[in-house]
């Protein structure tokens, strides 16, 4: 079966020195001094940023590195952070590595440092896979998030979102890495750069003198470290500015986009309103059981990138909630002829980690299931099936309103008042995020039909049980037994159960699984629900600013991939409404970003069929 190019070699050809120190043997450099390259990172790098003063009184300070290496920088960072940051500051770093290590080899090196173990445990413990994109990792006991990007430098600089306080050019040597000291780079540096940005490296190249200096850096030449002579410091004179206040953000709806929200936005340090109109979870995120998996894409990479950096995301954050988890990995059956070669090009592609997709073929399909099937599938091992009913309370905790429903906005000075059906006024908040599912349909007007509605009915039984599995249907465990459907009925807003739809669930899974189907129909009358989910044309989500209504912010739109697509686009909008880094690449954003698809006039007039 042919395949597409091979994934490119990403390996550092990682080799040990006999002094235990890590050598790249595709630069022929060494990541750090063998003298001390813990003293080394902190006088090239901290204090050649001026850290810890220039941070002292900041509530939020970014630090970019070029050059993720070993960890080493960003672990003497992080202990420098947590030793003299201002009480509730939060720390984020946007690093970048072409040929990054895996987390034993990591493991390994830093252990030379046993007074950072603070620090690097819960960074080698949340160490990302080696695969191409953008990965992030939290590290709350350091106060701090990460943001790694895999891929080639100037890619990555200009995928990235955010602007660094400071930065740490850590590449190895321009002589032996040139690509890492290019002027493509040095001008995203510049761009990307806060006012009264610092910079220092260990490199005194005239080429690199020359570059800061003609982007605007005052550059001088410092002591170097050791055996080094010299290094470079640098700023950009402009005057920063002070970090402004922390807004008000209200949520309207509770199920997992906006529970998501809440969690990201607290992440940053605001606690959010949620307005819910019955109960959290009364919509779409209201199954006993729901499926994590990645939209599948072939051919776009850009999307494709975007399901696996969600899928990621979602599973690792899901994982730290107690009793979500209910199944790892899911099966998708094959629901065509050309699904087979599909899900191989699906698997071959870089973006998953070892072993995170496999093709099986209809004997191992059949004896994962424990009855025959027909076809073949897609293992996706690291998918999951989730109960939502934890991840919501424990995301959603003490910050719901419910029994009232939104039914428009109007501006109020410079944030926005939301305003009940009878005209009062609910609350009033510097940021709104209206995240409601089809519910949001109503408070974008019906000029603006950007969402369409699906009904989607499913049913589930105690007693019987089974792998996780899909196929255009599904088949998921839950807690007590199994969940399966779902129907997919266009345009219908119905939520009541109908009989004619869980025979038709039924039939559909007797078409599949007859053995399981069997099974389900033996153990007598179970339960069913209905909920309409919000689509959009290309199905992609909206996530981001609502056009011509400043401070006013979406997340929906995410169709059957709710619980896939919801953190991370979360953190997306939320690093939006706080003006902090997104941890989307640029062209992913723009993937999701509700001005694709929406043309409307500000939120200033009361809509009279608007009712969330």
């Amino acid at each position: 079966m042919p395949h597409d190019d091979p994934p490119p070699d990403l390996s550092p050809r990682l080799i040990w020195a006999e002094d235990g120190s890590p050598r790249s043997g595709r630069f022929d450099d060494v990541y750090y001094s063998r003298q001390d390259g813990l003293a080394e990172s902190r006088a090239v790098f901290l204090a050649g940023c001026g850290l810890p003063e220039v941070w002292v009184g900041r509530s939020r300070f970014t630090v970019g590195e070029l050059g993720f290496g070993t960890g080493l920088n960003i672990a003497a960072l992080l202990d420098l952070w947590q030793r003299t940051a201002s009480p509730g500051a939060h720390l984020h770093i946007f690093s970048v590595e072409g040929f990054p290590l895996r987390a034993e080899d990591a493991r390994r090196a830093l252990a030379a440092w046993p007074t950072l173990a603070g620090v690097t445990t819960p960074l080698l413990d949340a160490w990302p896979d080696p695969t191409p994109g953008f990965h992030r990792i939290d590290l709350p006991a350091c106060h701090a998030t990460l943001d790694l990007a895999v891929g080639e430098v100037g890619w990555a600089l200009e995928a990235w979102q955010g602007r660094a306080d400071a930065w740490f050019l850590d590449g190895f040597a321009p002589a032996t890495n040139p690509d890492m000291w290019s002027p493509r780079v040095l001008d995203a540096i510049t761009a990307r750069s806060a006012p009264g940005a610092r910079l220092a490296t260990f490199t005194v190249a005239g080429a690199v003198r020359r570059g800061l200096t003609d982007r605007g850096f005052a550059v001088a030449k410092c002591p170097g470290h050791g055996r080094k002579r010299e290094r470079l410091e640098a700023i950009l004179p402009t005057r920063s500015h002070p970090d402004p206040a922390l807004p008000s953000v209200a949520v309207i709806g509770a199920g997992i986009a906006g529970a998501a929200l809440v969690r990201a936005l607290a992440a940053l340090g605001v606690t959010a309103t949620v307005i819910e109109t019955v109960a959290p979870g009364a919509g779409g995120s209201g199954f006993p059981a729901a499926l994590v998996t990645p939209r599948l894409d072939a051919g776009d990479a850009v999307i494709a990138a975007l399901g696996a950096q969600a899928l990621d995301r979602a599973t690792t954050l899901y994982a730290a909630v107690p009793g979500a988890v209910l199944a790892r990995g899911v099966l998708q059956l094959e629901q065509a002829p050309r699904d087979a070669r599909r899900f191989a090009r699906v698997a071959d592609q870089a973006l998953w980690p070892d072993g995170a997709m496999r093709v099986l073929s209809a004997g191992a399909a059949s004896e994962r299931l424990g009855e025959d099937v027909p076809t073949g599938g897609l293992d996706m091992t690291t998918a999951m099936a989730v109960a939502p009913s934890p991840i919501l309370a424990a995301w959603l905790a003490d910050t719901v309103r419910t029994g009232t429903a939104v039914h428009h906005l109007e501006p109020a000075g410079d944030g926005w008042r939301l305003i009940a059906e009878d005209g009062t006024p609910i609350l009033t908040a510097d940021r709104v995020i209206i995240a409601a599912g089809w519910g949001s349909a109503a408070l974008l007007g019906s000029d603006h039909p950007v969402l369409a509605p699906v009904r989607g009915q499913a049913g589930w039984t105690d007693g019987p049980t089974t792998p996780a599995v899909a196929w255009g249907g599904y088949a998921i465990p839950t807690a007590d037994g199994v969940l399966y459907g779902a129907t997919h009925d266009r345009g219908d807003t119905g939520t009541d159960v109908r009989d004619a739809d869980g025979s038709r669930n039924l039939e559909a899974l007797r078409g599949r699984l007859p053995d399981l189907a069997a099974r389900i129909a033996a153990s007598g009358p179970g339960q069913a629900r209905a909920a309409v989910r919000a689509t959009t044309s290309d199905r992609l989500p909206l996530a981001g600013a609502l056009p011509e209504s400043e401070g006013v912010f979406m997340l929906t739109g995410l169709g059957s991939r709710a619980f896939s697509f919801a953190p991370l686009l979360a953190e997306h909008v939320a690093a939006l409404v706080l003006d902090r880094p997104s941890p989307l690449p640029a062209a992913v954003a723009r993937q999701v970003d509700p001005a694709r698809l929406i043309r409307i006039p500000p939120l200033a007039e009361p809509r009279q069929d608007a009712l969330v």
